[in-house]
């Protein structure tokens, strides 16, 4: 069964979004001032000055000290186990995804009933707009199938994007979703081309862009999981009193395999999430002096995909 209890709402520090805006949350206290103020700055519809957002980060900063002192080692080892005789069949299906099977395979992998609390999180900025949109689709109380299908959608819904060939080698795609992302290149053979095509095809190089399989996923690593993916969901379940959901565990053993697997702030400053005695955690996105509400510009997420070619001549062998 999942397991909830109340959350105290949040409360708006400025005026609710307008039609051509959304409403963002940001952690305060532990990223930079200069990164704050950049944010607020560079995303705010009526951005504070910068002497109010310093007192607002300093005041926020002192009560991360405090934490640090009074929860030192909350992160570490929280509790992890396998999901109840209810999910099996739900389990069986989502196990049979391909996204599941072929994404999931670079270390051991498993799927865990983990405590939201207590996972640490390195975004910084949570879309209250699409929480709210979130929330209203789930109802008050979601069941347990409805919980599982939230964080772990084997439906895999696409997101509304759109792409053109702005140039005779680059192609921009446009997305509001920030799942949008470059998936790489991929060789492909003749026979995988239906496409018609001039001359006789000798092979072809695709330029994948995609989103991504979109589940629930932490890390597991040093003792601590770090939430790689799900942030919204993870925020919003949390919001409507869930305290433990099915998640996507990727068990990692060295660096080397984080700088894998995890997310790119992760692996380039490890100690900031491994090390700390009180990094950041989600229930830091509900502390009314770690955050901020803001309005900010509503913007699309755009991915732009470039491509060169060489010719020339060599030598025979």
């Amino acid at each position: 069964m999942v397991v909830t209890t109340a959350v105290e709402p949040l409360r708006a520090v400025e005026p609710a979004a307008s039609p051509a805006a959304d409403e963002h949350l940001y952690l305060i206290g532990r990223p930079t001032l200069k990164q704050f103020i950049r944010y607020v700055r560079g995303h705010a519809v009526n951005p504070p000055g910068e002497g109010d957002l310093t007192d607002e980060w300093q005041a926020a900063n002192r009560v991360v000290s405090t934490l640090e002192k009074d929860e030192p080692g909350l992160a570490d080892a929280p509790p992890m186990r396998p999901l109840g005789p209810e999910y099996e069949p739900l389990l069986i299906e989502f196990l049979k995804d391909p996204l599941v099977r072929h994404g999931y395979n670079t270390v051991p992998t498993d799927v865990a009933m983990v405590e939201l609390d207590r996972l640490v999180v390195y975004q910084k900025h949570i879309d209250l707009t699409f929480v709210r949109e979130l929330e209203r689709k789930l109802g008050p109380a979601p069941s347990d199938a409805t919980v599982f299908r939230t964080c772990l959608a084997y439906e895999h819904p696409r997101p509304p994007a759109k792409w053109t060939r702005v140039r005779r080698d680059t192609f921009v795609f446009v997305s509001p979703s920030n799942d949008l992302r470059f998936l790489g290149a991929m060789p492909l053979e003749p026979e995988h081309i239906n496409h018609p095509h001039p001359g006789t095809l000798v092979g072809a190089v695709a330029l994948a862009v995609a989103f991504g399989s979109n589940f629930l996923n932490a890390i597991y690593a040093e003792r601590r999981l770090i939430l790689h993916n799900g942030s919204h969901r993870a925020y919003t379940l949390r919001r409507l009193g869930i305290t433990h959901v099915p998640c996507i565990v990727q068990h990692v053993s060295t660096r080397a395999e984080l700088d894998v697997v995890g997310p790119p702030d992760v692996a380039h400053h490890a100690d900031t999430y491994l090390k700390q005695p009180r990094p950041s955690l989600l229930k830091d996105y509900f502390h009314p002096q770690l955050h901020k509400v803001m309005a900010v510009h509503r913007r699309q997420h755009q991915v732009t995909v470039k491509f060169e070619v060489d010719e020339g001549f060599l030598p025979a062998l």
